[in-house]
């Protein structure tokens, strides 16, 4: 039998609780060796276990991988949650580098200093409603070349009789939103996740993000209920659902006690 995963980070979210909700979607039980003091990291760093002298670190199938795209995607790929070609995969990547993007808002606000802390939540708040979520929401991507026919945007309830040009969009291109919304895509293709007919690592990180989202405040999800319907239906997988208890190896959201630990390890001011 395979030895479980190790996982070698802090006992907290940051940078490994992806992993630790990837791992766990696969339905893959890991085992995890908490840094406890910044010995515990320098040990890792003397042994030559981290290729850039920091964590994550994950011992997976004989090897010691680090940097979190790199440890994501193999996990991803073995388990079968990064698409079936090489198109899925591109789409699959903008998703969650959408995800990254904003995750990473959340991740810094906790170091925020009190006397910005408000205006930076304000940020988070607009950024997250107006620009993420909307495309999560919404937004798909069309190939090159691909027409946008009208009827579908006016079947929508969009503004309907104008032009493309007046209404702000762009000619179609390899890196341009398309309007239709996705519940169109799921409709059409009788799909239920973000690429493809199944369950892919975009959906699993969305999903997180959207909980983290609802942490900071569960009213900003209120206008996107399709976002809301995925979170419920990958919440319902029993690989995901079983994460979501008590006493699973999901982290709590950091406060200021593991706020002072992370500083003590890591050695930040």
């Amino acid at each position: 039998m395979a030895a479980k995963p190790k996982l070698h980070y802090l006992n907290g979210r940051g940078r490994m609780e992806p992993i630790r909700w990837l791992l766990a979607a696969a339905g893959v039980e890991f085992e995890e060796e908490f840094l406890a003091t910044s010995k515990d990291l320098e040990k890792l760093r003397n042994d030559g276990s981290l290729m850039f002298q920091q964590v994550p670190m994950v011992e997976i199938d004989g090897m010691k991988l680090v940097q979190c795209r790199a440890i994501l995607n193999y996990i991803a790929a073995k388990y079968n949650l990064y698409g079936k070609d090489i198109k899925e995969r591109a789409l699959i990547d903008m998703y969650i580098e959408g995800v990254a993007d904003l995750n990473e808002m959340y991740i810094h606000l906790i170091l925020t200093p009190p006397s910005e802390k408000a205006a930076k939540i304000t940020e988070i708040k607009d950024k997250t409603t107006n620009r993420y979520l909307p495309a999560f929401e919404k937004g798909r991507w069309r190939r090159s070349g691909a027409p946008h026919p009208p009827s579908e945007a006016a079947e929508e309830g969009e503004r309907a009789g104008e032009s493309w040009e007046e209404q702000g969009a762009q000619p179609a291109c390899a890196c341009v939103p398309d309007p239709i919304p996705i519940r169109q895509v799921l409709k059409s293709h009788g799909q239920d996740y973000l690429v493809g007919n199944r369950l892919s690592r975009a959906d699993i990180h969305l999903v997180e993000l959207l909980y983290t989202v609802e942490e900071l405040d569960p009213s900003l999800l209120a206008n996107f209920p399709l976002l809301k319907a995925l979170k419920a239906r990958i919440s319902n997988l029993p690989t995901v659902k079983k994460f979501l208890q008590p006493g699973s190896p999901r982290k709590p959201p950091v406060d200021e006690k593991n706020l002072a630990k992370v500083k003590e390890i890591f050695q930040l001011k």
